[in-house]
């Protein structure tokens, strides 16, 4: 499955580094693309979306 999140704090593309390694870290062939521009981040994972967020908040990026 393929979500698209908000993450209002991402910044740059250190920070979006760090949300794709706390989502690959969950599940590690997972798909990501995040846009720090745009706040957007894209992730195809079988994990569920809760867990991804989840994955997400416990980096430092809270999903919106």
């Amino acid at each position: 499955m393929t979500l698209q999140l908000t993450i209002p704090s991402m910044a740059c593309s250190a920070c979006a580094d760090t949300i794709a390694k706390a989502v690959t870290a969950l599940d590690p062939v997972a798909k990501v693309q995040a846009n720090p521009k745009t706040k957007q981040v894209s992730v195809e994972t079988q994990v569920s979306e809760g867990a991804i967020k989840q994955a997400i908040a416990a980096a430092g990026y809270p999903v919106s």
